[in-house]
């Protein structure tokens, strides 16, 4: 258990970098003009953040919203119209999830607020779901994620090892701000990913896991296929003269299978 003293030292530390180095700018960061922030858009950010740098969602996100400014536009277009729009993002499975979770909340006629029924939405786990219960809703939930784990490691646990989720969980319910929640969130994000650029100490966190090298990984054949269909329908054939890999056809069969994309006769595409 924290003291008083340990808890103050903390709070004064994460909320006077949020004053002076905060990202307050962050597109998603900005209300409407009644002061509510719209979930479907705080989905779209928490989706194309998932493993993705911040300087390389922004110009997505403004253009993905562009183009599909709401749920029901989003779920009124074909999946071949969302990869292209997500083209530069990578993981491509998270486009295929919003825009099913688009699907669902356009059907629904209104976007889900409690824990059970975010959890139903595709490509939304617990922290996903309590992300946007706390930005959206300013709703003092906990929720962990990379930047949060770091701050907590970083200022309680320099020396622990294997640290699990219920460590910092239990640490960051002693110190949550229930009165703001939702800027105490952006406070622990903004502070966590600078954290990340001096210290590393997400490696001794037990969900850590190390990224795999991009260059010539299946994760890259995968989206040369994807960038390729979204063109047009091709052949494995047609593919195999771009894509000179003897995984191709490995990467096509975990691929249909995923929905992420069809074969027509000969040919395949995304829609």
């Amino acid at each position: 258990m924290l003291t008083l003293r340990e808890k103050k030292l903390f709070l004064e530390q994460v909320w006077s970098y949020y004053q002076h180095d905060g990202r307050h700018d962050l597109p998603w960061r900005i209300p409407r003009e009644d002061g509510s922030f719209d979930p479907y858009s705080i989905l779209v950010s928490e989706l194309m953040l998932q493993q993705t740098q911040v300087v390389r969602v922004i110009p997505k996100y403004e253009t993905f919203l562009a183009r599909f400014p709401s749920a029901g536009a989003l779920a009124a277009a074909t999946f071949g119209e969302v990869l292209v729009q997500w083209q530069g993002l990578g993981y491509n499975r998270r486009a295929k999830f919003l825009w099913q979770a688009a699907k669902l909340i356009s059907e629904r006629g209104d976007f889900p607020t409690s824990l059970t029924e975010l959890l139903r939405l595709p490509g939304v786990g617990a922290n996903t779901a309590g992300a946007i219960q706390a930005y959206v809703f300013n709703q003092p939930v906990v929720f962990i994620e990379t930047n949060i784990r770091t701050v907590y490691i970083h200022h309680f646990l320099q020396h622990a090892e294997a640290i699990p989720d219920s460590a910092i969980r239990h640490l960051l319910e002693q110190t949550l701000d229930t009165d703001q929640p939702r800027n105490f969130y952006w406070a622990l994000m903004d502070y966590g990913a600078w954290l990340k650029t001096n210290v590393h100490t997400n490696s001794q966190s037990k969900q850590y896991v190390r990224q795999t090298k991009f260059e010539g990984s299946k994760r890259q054949i995968r989206g040369q296929v994807i960038r390729m269909l979204t063109a047009q329908p091709m052949s494995r054939a047609q593919l195999s003269t771009q894509i000179r890999d003897g995984r191709l056809n490995e990467v096509l069969h975990e691929l249909e299978t995923e929905d992420m994309i069809v074969k027509k006769r000969t040919k395949y595409s995304v829609d």
